[in-house]
């Protein structure tokens, strides 16, 4: 393929507004410019896409695993490589792989990892997300409560000198293991704080989110819940206007009546988006995998230890969009932000993901009218459809 390109014959979804009639211009991996088709530079390729529809490639914030791989088993560049590939048929075009609570020499490795792939500019890979170990026994959900632990002076400067060397870091803690001064220190270090796997009430979440946390972790899951006399952190998430949140959009980990009141009612300009929390089985036919030494089930679409506990989610993006359009009944235009404009907002990069403008990325996800995804491009290289490199 060329350097300099045009997308015809589909509609355009630029994270705003729909365009009928247009190309979509890509050169030297960036987005230049939306024109009428009528109008597109002579002599540059032009490729049909065959109708449907373009859209900004989808952004994933949370990725446990995918091609049978979980990156807590395998923490290095080669594992960090096979969940992008496996998450990009998917039309995820970045993503964090995430890793839930593990020992210290584990989460070194997977920062080391998450350098050298930084590095290598690996396609798909946005930064690391490190869900845990700072989070609440109550609350743990699927994470070993043998590994949860409270932050100390050597974990945050961890995560300063990690953050140094991605491009993204994300991370999840909760506040019975975190003092807010740490945050405070976490955020001027330009690391994203997420709230989850917590007890932890309303008044409590302000005052995180007032030194400085900025997102919560699946929406409902493994938190304080909303009830009449104490909002809990689900409360908080969509009460206060800076929090952004993330929810598994799957009919299992959030019932859509729910997904939908938390949607009217969310408090701008923060947004609820789209994560996976997916596991190795994606892409896969594999009916069970192991983390931290326990054995996970995979069946009807749920993932789950052997007591019932759901653990991740048996997830893909384009799923998750279909699931909120045509389940709990958003506007396609909305489904797609959730899965692209907002979370690229959550994390600070909507200048250049989530969206079609000048200077954008070229990650691009073509859609069929039936939301089947036909081909992906990142940084304008196809990596899936007809004609991937």
């Amino acid at each position: 393929m060329s350097d300099r390109f045009a997308l015809t014959g589909a509609r355009i979804f630029d994270g705003d507004d729909w365009h009928d009639d247009a190309a979509l211009v890509v050169r030297d991996g960036l987005v230049e410019a939306i024109v009428p088709a009528g109008a597109i530079p002579s002599g540059i390729e032009r490729i049909e896409t065959d109708g449907g529809m373009l859209a900004p490639g989808f952004v994933d914030l949370q990725v446990n695993g995918g091609g049978g791989v979980m990156l807590n088993d395998h923490p290095d560049v080669a594992s960090i490589e096979t969940i992008c590939q496996a998450h990009a048929p998917f039309g995820t075009t970045a993503l964090l792989p995430t890793l839930i609570t593990d020992t210290p020499d584990i989460t070194a490795a997977t920062v080391a990892a998450g350098t050298e792939a930084a590095r290598q500019k690996v396609p798909g890979f946005l930064g690391l997300h490190l869900e845990g170990p700072h989070l609440s026994i109550a609350r743990k959900g699927a994470h070993d409560p043998a590994l949860i632990r409270p932050m100390l002076d050597i974990d945050q400067a961890m995560l300063v000198a990690a953050r140094k060397a991605l491009p993204v870091l994300l991370t999840t803690i909760a506040p019975e293991s975190v003092d807010p001064t740490r945050v405070s220190a976490l955020i001027e270090a330009g690391i994203v704080v997420s709230l989850g796997h917590t007890d932890a009430g309303y008044a409590t979440a302000r005052v995180f989110t007032e030194a400085g946390a900025t997102m919560v972790t699946h929406l409902f899951n493994a938190m304080s819940q909303i009830g009449n006399r104490e909002p809990g952190l689900a409360g908080a998430a969509i009460d206060m206007g800076t929090l952004s949140a993330g929810i598994i959009a799957d009919g299992f980990h959030v019932d859509p009546a729910t997904m939908a009141i938390a949607l009217r009612a969310k408090q701008g300009p923060a947004k609820i988006f789209l994560v996976t929390d997916a596991m190795a089985t994606i892409g896969t036919d594999m009916t069970s995998f192991t983390l931290n030494g326990r054995t996970i089930y995979r069946k009807d679409g749920r993932l789950t230890l052997a007591d019932g506990t759901l653990a991740g989610a048996d997830l893909d993006m384009i799923a998750a969009v279909r699931f909120v359009h045509h389940v709990v009944g958003l506007d396609l235009s909305e489904a797609l932000r959730m899965a692209s404009l907002y979370p690229a907002q959550a994390i600070g990069q909507a200048h250049r993901l989530g969206r079609f403008a000048n200077g954008t990325a070229a990650d691009i996800v073509s859609l069929s009218d039936e939301l089947d995804v036909k081909g992906v491009w990142i940084e304008g290289d196809k990596v899936f459809g007809a004609g991937a490199n």
